[in-house]
């Protein structure tokens, strides 16, 4: 018995590597996040199964993990395979991948392709450190705190966005990150209609609004600057110290200084304290 997790190609068929092919031919079950398009992956890249076909998708991953263990427990060979990349990232296999680890299944993993490391190349922004966020959060409120908490990452980041709010998330990430923070936009990578989008967000944000934004979006943000946590941090101390010593009591420094940096109170406030301890 054995679990299998498979990559498969994100749009061109060309990508899918012969190990994949394999797995597909010799698997007593497949655990496919959509049957319709396993089937249609199988017809385009000309491979037949006779594995047994279930679906695997976020609604039901719960339920059919504890099926799919189940079966591996009985001695069955399981390949799971998303619509496209790697299972896990972003879609389901997961929980099923540590359980599955946790019961000493035989476990393995067919490398390919995948969405935030390809983007990530084609972005032309630092690889050497990136870390990947999935998608963005669909309300603005949880959008903007989402950002503001990466506000100070220094690795590239990546991550995933509906075609829809694109517009929307790059407005907010330019009122967090600013308008000069380096992205780039890939879209349908691998497919007939791909492209990628350079340039700074300000940029980006003016395309999404004259442009229609169709297929499979990868968004590429460039890191913070190194230190610019600690900077920021000392300049809006010393702006507080500055209305303090024009009079103004704590409190309204540090909401004129929240004003000023765009920045909610309780950031200001923590720097404060912070240098507060700071001082002999």
């Amino acid at each position: 018995m054995a679990l299998t997790l498979a990559a498969t190609p994100l749009g061109n068929p060309g990508d899918a590597s012969p190990r994949l092919k394999s797995a597909i031919e010799s698997a007593e079950i497949i655990a496919a996040e959509d049957s319709r398009r396993f089937h249609r992956l199988c017809s385009d890249i000309g491979v037949t199964f006779t594995g047994k076909v279930i679906s695997f998708f976020d609604g039901n991953e719960t339920a059919r993990t504890e099926e799919v263990l189940s079966l591996l427990r009985t001695g069955k060979n399981v390949l799971v395979v998303s619509d496209a990349g790697m299972p896990t990232i972003s879609d389901p296999g997961f929980r099923l991948m540590r359980d599955a680890i946790a019961e000493k299944i035989d476990v393995k993993v067919i490398p390919g392709p995948s969405a935030p490391t390809m983007a990530i190349a084609l972005s032309g922004l630092p690889t050497d450190r990136f870390t990947f966020e999935g998608f963005a959060p669909r309300s603005q409120g949880a959008r903007e705190a989402f950002f503001e908490s990466l506000r100070f990452e220094e690795r590239t980041m990546v991550l995933f966005e509906a075609p829809h709010r694109l517009k929307e998330s790059l407005d907010d990430a330019v009122t967090v990150f600013g308008k000069n923070r380096k992205g780039a936009i890939c879209r349908e990578m691998t497919k007939t209609y791909e492209e990628t989008i350079r340039g700074d967000l300000s940029h980006l944000s003016e395309w999404a609004t004259t442009h229609e934004v169709l297929g499979e979006i990868t968004l590429v943000i460039e890191g913070a600057s190194a230190g610019s946590a600690e900077k920021s941090g000392q300049e809006m101390v010393a702006r507080v110290r500055e209305f303090e010593a024009a009079g103004m009591d704590r409190k309204g420094a540090i909401a004129t200084v929240a004003d000023e940096f765009d920045l909610p109170k309780r950031i200001v406030y923590a720097a404060v304290v912070d240098a507060n301890k700071m001082r002999p």
